[in-house]
């Protein structure tokens, strides 16, 4: 009982400043001997209200202040989960406290502090948010409060025993957001946008009434003379094509943009384009490549196929070595019978890295609609934009240049052998990634 007594007791600054004080007021009754028993008197009101203070906080009984978490199972990845706090004050009298969050070692916040007031017997609620940024297992703590009584002197320590695990998955904060746009047909306020139809699809669907506005290309002849009007046929997209979002876990994904390495970007635009995908119809597939090592998770169209995704894109995890392209070139070859769309997540940050590569991405393109998704570095883009003050500014901006316009060259090089290829900042990956296969749909190129 004593130990937890100890344990539970903290004296506030506001008692050392007192106690500072009259150590102070004593050494001034030295000149001053008058002065000793208003010194007196004053130490000993302090321990009268010291002794006050501990009664009102520790004589209430066991559970005079409770504090709860409430928290989802699961955070999304790069996005903001929100967590709530529960207090409830069981004191007859108002406290203010100060609640003290054992946090995942993964946040590094180790001066994260909510502050409070509560009246007697009232319930607050308070909220705050967290943004993990690497997928994985992250441990809570225990919730500490201290509860100080209107006298302020000392503060009882309140532990809640709700250490708990929760588990960082990709970003299925995004695909809600896509689902629920989508649900209201506002996708658009999200930048999605529809792409205006090229070409035409060979699946027939039926036959209407020619309006202002329609392909005369598709007018049926046959139909328009049985009818007296004009009758035009009606195609809709091709379904149950197979795509395959390939993603490259090499050393050249490891680079950081705001918290999100590469790879956790590809992983939640893998996600957020996996399920548009299976909505229009089309099977999914996942492909990763890790230095010699090709996993292929096969295409389906089946409802399920989402959550076996997302479990296996929570596992994955950046390599130090350089992904062999020979090995995945040969693999979905012997593997892929069927001509597919496939979406390549990498990163190359010069024309050097990509030549090296470039031949098996060839081979590729041969049997399969290959789309080459790279990344724009934006902090050199922030570079090119800063103005020049002295001779090294000078260099940095021009060695900025260079590389960005390296970037571009990678895009023309890949264009000239037929290969599609999206250069886009990593923030925007999941929108443009998006819009290209919708681009890629409305040409009836898959």
């Amino acid at each position: 009982m004593k130990r937890s007594f100890y344990q539970a007791l903290f004296f506030t600054t506001r008692f050392y400043v007192a106690l500072g004080s009259i150590a102070i007021f004593f050494v001034v009754t030295y000149f001053f001997p008058a002065l000793y028993i208003v010194a007196q008197a004053g130490i000993a009101v302090l321990v009268f209200l010291l002794l006050l203070d501990l009664f009102l906080l520790f004589a209430a009984g066991k559970q005079p202040f409770t504090a709860g978490r409430t928290m989802a199972g699961r955070f999304s990845n790069g996005d903001d989960n929100d967590i709530l706090l529960k207090l409830v004050n069981n004191y007859r009298f108002p406290v203010s406290v100060k609640v003290l969050e054992e946090l995942p070692m993964q946040f590094q916040m180790r001066d994260f502090v909510l502050k409070e007031a509560l009246k007697p017997g009232e319930k607050k609620e308070l909220h705050y948010s967290l943004r993990p940024v690497e997928r994985g297992e992250y441990a809570f703590g225990n919730t500490n409060t201290f509860v100080r009584s209107p006298l302020g002197l000392c503060q009882r320590r309140v532990t809640a025993d709700n250490s708990a695990t929760v588990k960082v998955y990709p970003s299925f904060f995004q695909l809600r957001n896509y689902e629920l746009y989508s649900f209201n047909g506002k996708l658009q306020e999200l930048g999605v946008h529809r792409k205006r139809m090229i070409g035409q699809s060979m699946e027939f669907d039926h036959i209407k009434e020619y309006v202002r506005g329609d392909d005369v290309r598709r007018l049926n002849w046959k139909a328009t003379a049985r009818r007296g009007n004009f009758m035009v046929n009606n195609y809709v997209e091709e379904r149950s094509q197979q795509v395959y979002c390939v993603i490259d876990k090499g050393r050249a994904m490891k680079m950081p943009f705001e918290g999100l390495t590469l790879l956790d970007y590809a992983i939640n635009a893998t996600l957020v384009f996996s399920n548009i995908a299976l909505q229009k119809g089309d099977k999914t597939g996942l492909v990763t490549l890790a230095a010699q090592q090709v996993d292929i998770l096969p295409s389906t169209s089946k409802k399920t196929q989402m959550n076996v995704i997302l479990e296996k894109l929570y596992a994955q995890e950046t390599q130090w070595e350089e992904s062999d392209y020979e090995k995945l070139s040969v693999t979905i070859r012997s593997v892929f019978s069927q001509r597919s769309l496939l979406i390549l997540f990498t990163n190359f940050e010069s024309m050097t890295a990509l030549q090296r590569q470039l031949p098996y991405l060839r081979r590729l393109s041969k049997y399969h609609l290959l789309l080459v998704v790279f990344f724009e570095n934006t902090e050199l883009k922030k570079i090119t934009k800063e103005e020049a003050h002295t001779m090294e500014d000078i260099y940095r901006q021009v060695i900025a240049q260079k590389f960005s316009y390296e970037k571009k060259q990678m895009v023309m090089e890949l264009s000239k052998y037929g290969i599609l290829s999206l250069l886009t900042p990593p923030q925007q990956l999941t929108l443009n990634v998006v819009n290209k296969y919708l681009e890629l749909k409305a040409r009836s190129l898959i």
